[in-house]
């Protein structure tokens, strides 16, 4: 009943024997009908009206520039996971030979070796790609080249190609700007951007931003004075609410910490008869603090079993499924 946020998360992360877990979050539907992050620092009872009821969703969170810093083969493989379930939902827009090669790289981690009258089952059964049909031929094509690859190997390479994808880790939210034009916010390791479409027309990046704020549902940009010579200090955005605007910020506040700041940031003490603004503050080791981690650490990674699909070939050294997270990592 007291349990803040963190309590969940950490159990969550205990569960799956996950190092780097500052990656991920749990994300809920709110009762005002927002995806939202589960606050680490507020109680549970406080963000969610029926605990019971709701859903969460154990997610990436941040994406990182170059996945190539992810030091766990656990944390590579969730990742794949979110990318793999990303793609299946039309949420990482890309060319048909780039949506190919990323399913290409999950049959192999899946089934190993390419086997066509195998392939062509699988395909038929599992579906990766809102237009998966018409790139049957293609996927197998890929596939044939990966002979050999394990299957850590395969998440590597996976997401060394979803990297460089033009929506890779973008979030977008809704908004419109000061002339009522419907555009998207999203926010990446480099600061906000401003999107058509899934084109992006305006990108602001941390070194540019001096203050992030909302009011009401008007979300608010203010630019270093060198930069607003060129066009004006403040921007504003309206969101559909008051609550995913707030929500949005709060992710902002969570990625310029997470990407930007050394260390996790202090608490503030709280005042004594009244404050202003929100308290809110991102909870947890940044990236830079992953990193040094994982250098000085020497901890080898813990075993973790890939959930097996029954398959027709039997000399594959591990088929795995990614499609329930529960199953992720038992320890062997």
């Amino acid at each position: 009943q007291k349990s803040c946020g963190k309590g969940l998360f950490n159990l969550t992360c205990s569960h799956l024997n996950l190092v780097e877990k500052e990656y991920f979050g749990l994300e809920f539907h709110s009762q005002a009908g927002n995806h939202v992050w589960l606050e680490p620092l507020k109680p549970i009872t406080k963000q969610v009206k029926n605990p019971k009821e709701v859903l969460f969703k154990f997610m990436v969170k941040f994406f990182p520039v170059d996945p190539g810093h992810l030091r766990e083969e656990l944390t590579r493989y969730l990742f794949t996971l979110q990318i793999k379930k990303d793609l299946a939902l039309g949420r990482l827009p890309c060319s048909d030979k780039s949506a190919a090669l990323l399913v290409s790289h999950l049959l192999q981690s899946e089934l190993g070796d390419f086997h066509e009258e195998t392939d062509q089952q699988h395909l038929e059964t599992h579906r990766y790609l809102p237009n998966q049909e018409y790139l049957d031929n293609k996927i197998m094509h890929y596939h044939r080249r990966h002979s050999g690859k394990t299957p850590a190997e395969s998440d590597v390479q996976l997401l060394d190609v979803a990297r460089k994808l033009e929506m890779y880790g973008i979030r977008p939210h809704p908004a419109s700007d000061g002339e009522g034009t419907q555009i998207n916010l999203a926010v990446t390791h480099m600061g906000v951007l401003v999107l058509r479409g899934n084109t992006k027309i305006n990108t602001f990046n941390w070194s540019k931003i001096r203050k992030l704020s909302f009011k009401r549902k008007h979300f608010l940009i203010k630019l270093h004075a060198n930069i607003s010579e060129l066009c004006k200090d403040t921007l504003e955005f309206t969101m559909a609410s008051r609550d995913t605007c707030k929500a949005f910020w709060k992710t902002c506040v969570e990625y310029h910490a997470f990407f930007r700041l050394s260390e996790e940031p202090k608490s503030k003490p709280k005042a004594l008869l009244c404050s202003k603004g929100s308290s809110f503050r991102y909870s947890g080791r940044t990236q830079r603090q992953l990193l040094e981690h994982g250098r000085k650490a020497k901890m080898k990674s813990l075993p973790f079993e890939r959930k097996h699909y029954t398959s027709r070939y039997d000399e594959r050294q591990c088929r795995s499924s990614p499609d329930l997270l529960t199953d992720v990592s038992k320890q062997v």
